[in-house]
């Protein structure tokens, strides 16, 4: 590949249940992004954790050692899922690490939010990130092994203080949220600068048609034209919407 010459990212996930991403695949913005369209350069593959069992009834847990409730996800089949679902099919060859960045979403992780989802996205394919495709591993049942951890996760991220069933939906939101940083995914780059949580505050109200909805008005300066008033407006808007319901963020400023 040449200089400057742009490169397609591949996103692999490996997950028990991959059909819980049909649908975030097939349709909206991101599924277009996702399927290469909007000149976004991503591609998404999936890897059944079933296929890489070792044992005939495809059983991918087992019960932890010490004892204790649930199963725990068994390095060994994640780590062959990893070797012959990504790394073959995808030809990274001896030195794949060099080429691919492995997340897992768990409790320990940075907490994802509109700063670190930012940040994730430069890192992965900003002009000056790492540039290597993505591995994600969706948890389930008491969660993985800690030395598949230790031996092969890069980083780790999490969506907050509560517990999911699985790590699939953590995953679409990750995806889903930090895709829209890279060029060529959103129509309109000023979209996502707008947006809530950019710049440490919450979106401004807004507003269309019908000009009256049950006796509210649209404000009348946003039908004024003057794109300066407006501009201003929507600013005070924004800071007295997170004063209202998040202080925290104006805390944090």
């Amino acid at each position: 590949m040449t200089s400057g010459e742009k490169r397609d990212h591949k996103i692999w996930i490996i997950s028990l249940f991959p059909d819980f991403f049909k649908a975030f695949l097939e349709t909206g913005l991101s599924g277009r992004a996702l399927k290469g369209e909007r000149e976004s350069g991503l591609s998404v593959h999936l890897v059944q954790l079933r296929d890489y069992s070792s044992n005939s009834y495809k059983g991918v847990d087992d019960a932890p050692y010490g004892g204790g409730p649930g199963m725990v996800m068994r390095p060994d089949t994640l780590q062959k899922a990893l070797i012959d679902g990504v790394v073959g099919p995808g030809g990274y060859g001896a030195n794949w690490k060099e080429d691919l960045h492995i997340v897992f979403p768990g409790p320990r992780g940075r907490v994802w939010n509109q700063k670190s989802c930012h940040e994730f996205s430069q890192r992965a394919w900003g002009e000056n990130g790492h540039g290597k495709d993505l591995v994600f591993i969706c948890g389930r049942y008491e969660g993985i092994d800690e030395r598949f951890i230790q031996k092969y996760v890069d980083e780790q991220l999490s969506l907050g203080d509560y517990v999911l069933t699985g790590g699939e939906l953590a995953v679409m939101a990750i995806i889903d949220s930090a895709i829209r940083f890279k060029p060529g995914v959103l129509g309109n780059r000023e979209s996502f600068q707008k947006e809530s949580f950019q710049g440490g505050l919450l979106e401004h109200p807004q507003y269309t048609r019908p000009r009256v909805f049950e006796d509210l008005e649209v404000p009348e300066v946003l039908l004024s034209g003057n794109h300066k008033k407006i501009e201003e407006f929507e600013k005070l808007e924004s800071i007295r919407v997170t004063r209202a319901e998040r202080p925290d963020l104006l805390e944090e400023l």
